[in-house]
């Protein structure tokens, strides 16, 4: 899927759902710090997920694992900007620049990036608006209590539905206040971002209530570590539960799955689709 096809994608009444592989080009993600660090061995791994079936890759280069610190913004370019330009001359894939800042967003979207994921939903850095208006391009908006360093100490909510629903709503608002087309906005509930494990069950559970507010919902699951709680396993050998729970993700509504292993979810999304849409009249 290329930026095109997306744009046209976000347009459509009847979405397909859409994988987004994940590249952490950095030394401490919680599951694949390390893996990718080095450029050509990320660029070899995203043009890979693209063979596998993947209709974005995600490029991060500043880890939003729980405690973790921030990165200088040269640092993060240093990172990510090789990166985007190697894939760049191989394919011409969507890629989203996982940044909350908007220097680094800008330089993404000028070495080739087609659009934003802002974990801050643009509140870090309000110039983020700017750049997304200069590009005119789609901006995946999240919900996350606190930030990185701090969004683990005891998360507490009135009413977690709610609560994030409201917060996404404002943030919605305040990009279409700002010149944002409203049809080029993608909400993500936050999964892992300042809830406990008991919320990221319900917030999965409850997912139906965001696609109410008729925008594509992107669901990040994918390893976290409420799934590693439960099932007591390592960031590598949750793909089970990683799958379980998108695929329940799938059934609520959800469009856009943000995911480490793409083979795998890739077959599991087609026979559940096929369930889903399949005749259920009695012959």
């Amino acid at each position: 899927m290329n930026i095109k096809n997306l744009n046209d994608w976000l347009l459509s009444k009847k979405k397909r759902s859409l994988i987004m592989g994940i590249l952490n080009v950095t030394p401490d993600s919680f599951s694949d710090g390390g893996d990718y660090y080095e450029k050509n061995l990320a660029v070899e791994h995203a043009l890979k997920m693209v063979n596998q079936g993947a209709d974005i890759i995600d490029i991060g280069g500043e880890s939003t694992r729980p405690f973790s610190e921030p990165v200088s913004f040269d640092e993060e370019i240093s990172r990510v900007i090789p990166v985007i330009k190697g894939i760049r001359e191989n394919s011409d894939v969507c890629i989203s620049i996982d940044t909350t800042k908007s220097k680094v967003a800008l330089a993404a979207l000028e070495s080739g990036a087609s659009f934003i994921n802002d974990i801050s939903a643009m509140e870090t850095d309000p110039a983020m608006v700017n750049v997304a208006l200069k590009f005119d391009c789609p901006l995946v908006l999240m919900h996350m209590k606190g930030k990185p360093k701090n969004m683990q100490d005891n998360p507490l909510y009135k009413s977690l539905i709610k609560d994030i629903k409201n917060y996404l709503f404002e943030r919605v608002d305040f990009a279409i206040s700002k010149g944002i087309d409203r049809k080029k906005i993608i909400i993500d509930p936050g999964i892992g971002f300042g809830k406990t494990v008991e919320n990221n069950f319900e917030l999965i559970n409850n997912l139906e209530q965001f696609v109410e507010m008729k925008l594509p919902v992107l669901l990040g699951a994918s390893r976290k570590s409420f799934i590693g709680v439960t099932l007591d396993l390592p960031e590598k050998e949750r793909m089970e539960g990683s799958i379980a729970a998108n695929i329940i993700g799938l059934q609520k509504g959800a469009k856009i799955f943000r995911v480490h292993d793409v083979v795998e979810t890739n077959r599991a999304m087609v026979i559940a689709n096929k369930i889903f849409n399949s005749n259920n009249l009695i012959n």
